[in-house]
This record gives C-alpha cells, sequence and structure tokens, in this order.
C-alpha cells in the first residue's frame, strides 16, 4: 500500500509540473488575436497597407505562439492581399500556400473558399497556369456552397466562366453562364461589366454578332461609370478581337488603344500605392524575412517543447506502465491460483467421472460374462439333457403322439438360440483362443455375397493379452463391423492389425458411400462418440477418415502396458 501511494504522489506531481511548464511564456489570447485581425482587415480595406502588414505580422506571431491554425491561417491571408494589392504577386503566392496550408487544418469553409479564390486569380493572370487556376476555382465554388452565401456563390461562377471562356472550354463554362444570367440581381456593380462582357464573349463564339456587340457596348458603358478598370480593360481587349474578327479593323485599332491605355493607367496606379508606401517598399523583403523567421523561431521553440514534453511523457508513462504491469502481474498470480483451484476440482471430477464409466463398463462385460457362462452352462446343458432323454423316448416307442415330436423340434430350436446368444455375449473362441483367433472368425462370419470382410493380421495368432483388454476390445471393433455392414452399403472392408512402439494399432477401412465427419446426428447415429469414450477408458486413441462416396478409414490405437 505504501509503494502505491508513493506512485500516486509521483503521478499528481508529474501532473503540476507539466501544467506550471507548459503555463509560462503567455502570449495573446485567440480573441486578442482575432480582434487584431479585424482591425488589420479594415485597415487593408482603407488601404493602409503598411498599418495592415504591421498588424497582421504581430497577429501572425501570436498565432503560431498558441498554435491557433485559423488565425494562422488568416494572417497569412492578409498578408498575401496587402502584397496582392502591390501588385507584388510573388510575395503573395507564397503567403497564399501557406495560408491554404492551414486553412486545410481547420472547418473554416469561408476563408478556405477565399484563400483557393485568390490562389486561382494568380496562377490563372500572371502565372498562366489554366489548369490549376481552374481546380482552385472549382474547390473555391465547391467550399461557397457549402456556406450558402449568394453574393459569394455569384462571384465564385463568375470566375469560373470566365476562366472555362478563357481556355475556350464553352460548354462547362455555359453552365456557370446559364446561372449567373438567372441570378443575376446576386451580384452587384463590381460584377456587371465581367457579366457582360462574358456575354458578349459567348454570343461571339455562337456567332450571335448582334447580341455579342449589344452585351460588349454594355460592359465598356458599365465600366466608365464605375472604378473597374481591370475589367474594363479584359472587356476592350475581347471586344477588339471580336470586331477584328468582323473586319471591322478601325473601332477594333481604338479598343486596342484604349485598353492600352487602362492597362498604362493600372500599372501607374501600382507605382503611386508603392510609391507612397516609402517605408513599407523599403522592408518588404525585411518583412518577408521576419515572417520566415517568426515562422523558424516558432518551430524550433516548438521542437524543444516537444522533446521536454516527451521526456516528462516517457517519465509519466514509465510510472503508470509499471503502476499497470503490478495490477496485471497482481491479476494474473490472483487468476493463476483460481485456475490452478478449478484445474484440481476438475481432474478430481474427470477422475471420478472416469472411474464411474470405468465401474459401468466393467460392470457391464462381468454381467455379460456371467450371463453367458449362465446361459452355455446351465441353461444349454439343461436343454441338452431335456433333448436327450427325449431322444431316448422315441427310441424305444415305434409310434408318438405329434405333440412328442413338435416339443423334440421346440427344445432343439431353443438350444440352438441360447447358444448363439451365449456366443454374441462371450464368444467361445474369444475365450479359448484370443483375440486375434476370435477376429479372424468374426470377419468369416460377417462376410458373405454382397460384403467381403478382409483379415490382415501382422501379429503371431498365438499371441495372448489380459482377458478384460481382448474382452473390450472385441466388442469394440465387432460394433464397428456392424456399422459397416448397416451404414456404409461397402463391397469390401478390410481389418489390419499390428503392434509397433508398444501400442497395437487396428484400422479398419472400407469402399463404402462414406460420410460427413462434422454431421453430428450421422455420428451419433453410428454410436461413435460411446466406441469413442470406451477407447479412450483404454487410453486409446480413435482418428476417423471418411469422404462422401470414397469410403471411410477408421484407425484405434491402444498402449499395450507392460
Amino acid at each position: 500500500m505504501h509503494k502505491i501511494r508513493n506512485i500516486t504522489l509521483i503521478v499528481i506531481l508529474l501532473i503540476c509540473f507539466s501544467s506550471n511548464f507548459y503555463s509560462q511564456n503567455k502570449s495573446l489570447s485567440k480573441n486578442e488575436i482575432e480582434k487584431l485581425l479585424t482591425d488589420a482587415t479594415e485597415k487593408f480595406k482603407l488601404k493602409n497597407y503598411e498599418k495592415s502588414l504591421t498588424q497582421s505580422r504581430t497577429a501572425l506571431k501570436n498565432a503560431i505562439e498558441i498554435n491557433d491554425a485559423n488565425c494562422i491561417a488568416r494572417s497569412y491571408n492578409l498578408i498575401g492581399a496587402n502584397f496582392d494589392e502591390l501588385f507584388m504577386l510573388d510575395k503573395a503566392f507564397t503567403f497564399y500556400q501557406k495560408a491554404l496550408y492551414y486553412i486545410n487544418k481547420t472547418d473554416n469553409n469561408i476563408f478556405k473558399s477565399n484563400i483557393h479564390n485568390n490562389l486561382a486569380n494568380i496562377y490563372f493572370f500572371e502565372k498562366k497556369l489554366y489548369k490549376k487556376g481552374i481546380a482552385h476555382y472549382e474547390k473555391s465554388l465547391e467550399y461557397s456552397n457549402l456556406s450558402s452565401d449568394t453574393s459569394v456563390i455569384f462571384v465564385r461562377k463568375l470566375s469560373i466562366t470566365w476562366a472555362y471562356f478563357e481556355i475556350s472550354n464553352f460548354k462547362k463554362g455555359l453552365q456557370s453562364l446559364k446561372y449567373l444570367n438567372q441570378f443575376k440581381q446576386y451580384g452587384d456593380e463590381s460584377t456587371e461589366v465581367a457579366l457582360n462582357m462574358l456575354n458578349g464573349v459567348y454570343n461571339d463564339h455562337i456567332n450571335n454578332t448582334l447580341k455579342a456587340d449589344y452585351y460588349f457596348l454594355k460592359a465598356i458603358q458599365l465600366g466608365n461609370e464605375s472604378y473597374e478598370k481591370f475589367d474594363l480593360s479584359i472587356t476592350h481587349k475581347k471586344y477588339a478581337a471580336f470586331l477584328f474578327k468582323n473586319k471591322n479593323y478601325k473601332k477594333a485599332y481604338e479598343n486596342i488603344l484604349d485598353f492600352n491605355r487602362l492597362t498604362n493607367e493600372i500599372n501607374d496606379l501600382a507605382k503611386e500605392k508603392k510609391t507612397k508606401l516609402i517605408g513599407v517598399n523599403l522592408e518588404l523583403d525585411e518583412f518577408k524575412r521576419e515572417v520566415d523567421k517568426i515562422e523558424a523561431e516558432y518551430k524550433n521553440k516548438q521542437k524543444l517543447l516537444l522533446e521536454e514534453h516527451y521526456r516528462n511523457k516517457k517519465i509519466f508513462s514509465i510510472i503508470i506502465l509499471l503502476f499497470v504491469i503490478i495490477i496485471i502481474l497482481f491479476y494474473f498470480f490472483y487468476q493463476n491460483t483460481k485456475l490452478k483451484q478449478k484445474n484440481r476440482i476438475k481432474n478430481i471430477q474427470n477422475k471420478i467421472h472416469q472411474n464411474i464409466i470405468n465401474a459401468s463398463i466393467d460392470g457391464q462385460e462381468s454381467e455379460r460374462k456371467k450371463v453367458a457362462l449362465f446361459l452355455h452352462d446351465t441353461i444349454s446343458a439343461s436343454l441338452s439333457s431335456a433333448g436327450m432323454h427325449l431322444n431316448v423316448f422315441l427310441s424305444q416307442h415305434s409310434t408318438v403322439p405329434d405333440e412328442i415330436i413338435k416339443t423334440k423340434f421346440i427344445l432343439d430350436e431353443t438350444h440352438d438360440k441360447i447358444r448363439d446368444l451365449s456366443h454374441d455375449l462371450l464368444p467361445t473362441l474369444l475365450v479359448r483362443f484370443g483375440l486375434l483367433y476370435a477376429l479372424d472368425d468374426l470377419c468369416e462370419k460377417y462376410s458373405n455375397s454382397n460384403l467381403h470382410f478382409e483379415y490382415l493380421n501382422t501379429i503371431s495368432s498365438k499371441k495372448r493379452y489380459a482377458e478384460t483388454f481382448e474382452r473390450r476390445l472385441y466388442f469394440i471393433i465387432s460394433e464397428l463391423l456392424n456399422n459397416i455392414i448397416k451404414h456404409s452399403e461397402a463391397k469390401r472392408a478390410e481389418i489390419l492389425l499390428s503392434e509397433r512402439n508398444n501400442e497395437l494399432i487396428i484400422e479398419i477401412t472400407d469402399n463404402g458411400k462414406g460420410f460427413d465427419v462434422n454431421d453430428f446426428n450421422f455420428v451419433e447415429g453410428f454410436g461413435l462418440n460411446q466406441i469413442k469414450t470406451r477407447i479412450n477408458n483404454l487410453n486409446g486413441h480413435f482418428n476417423i477418415k471418411s469422404k462422401i462416396n470414397e469410403g471411410t478409414c477408421i484407425k484405434v490405437t491402444v498402449p499395450l502396458g507392460d
């Protein structure tokens, strides 16, 4: 008991130590990090990129400290979005990929959709890897469908339509375009230019010139009234291609000029953004290195913590394991003691049961012998004597009543039946000449025109065994031969006797119809289980091999003793 108390005390101390160790170096809470990210997002929307990046970096550092995948992903995504707006797409792409890695560890479907869409835009418009871009667009739509935000789903459908039209897969793009035209109320001013432009592209594809021209012009009109310069520039480019295809070269040239003008304006705007962010521009590379450093430091720190945690866990596990082993050993010791007691009781019961069976068999055989001797020595002798007296009487009288003659026949018939019954109970050959002669006679007696029993014996016919041993084996073999006669439908059977390693081996085979040895009812019907029990009482072994339509082989092995 003292040892168990000491082990319990050590376990409690380890738990307390672990709690104190991991409670040190507290970082910002999850709620504080999320609040910081919300504020950084607002700064991003207000184009205050410097402040947004600074807050995002702080949020990332603390999110890594508390190992919150959702906050880490949001931080990386917001940093990527800032670089995206500054037209530093290579840096943005790196942070989007890190954001995707962490967001996949969460169930935040909204941000999964956003990050996949951001990566798709870069793959499609910057890297020109259209298949990868479409794959991310599809993933983005898949997560948007889970959120059931109709306005977001509309934007994702718009992106997919654009992507498929860009690679001339109009069949797939048309599915999304139909949705956009049916549910255009879910869009807003930012999607109108692109939707009309896509309608123009599709109608150009199906050679509906009037409709295509209408949609292109409408897209240009809406673009001039809004701030969607990128969508407007692409519209001018697509419209120019449409006009050139329809041989309106002058107007096509004018739209190309508008496309170049808008592209230059977009590039100038990007330069202007960078110029206003002098401090940020000078530190952007340093910022990326610092973010990478934060992650590297965290990983090193995490590795040290994991090693320390592993050591503590190992000590704790060893203590628990020792405690469990002691309990298991005690349990097995208790069960082993209990099992030994059960086995002793079972062995005693088995011995008692065996003694009862042996006594029963011995009693049956003793009674059989008594009855056989009584029938042979008393009843049969009396009947023989009565027959002799009748024979004398008949020889002295020339005429006798019919009743006397009938009585003589009845006495002779009864005498024969008594003699046969006496021989069945205890064959004379078995008593006088032993088991081997008796079995030879038994095979000859059982053989007929339909079934022949072949007796093969490698032992000297003069050899005798103990009287009880011979008697028991004779009746066991007799029962097995009776089974062949009654059930096997065999034409030939063979009994082989031999001695090996101080054991008597009896093999009985037939070419009959066989049976399924796993069929309990069939085996019981043959009385084989009872025969097996009687052989076990002789400390012997009993084995049956049988197949349907292939015959049966029975092997009995009995020790001969000294």
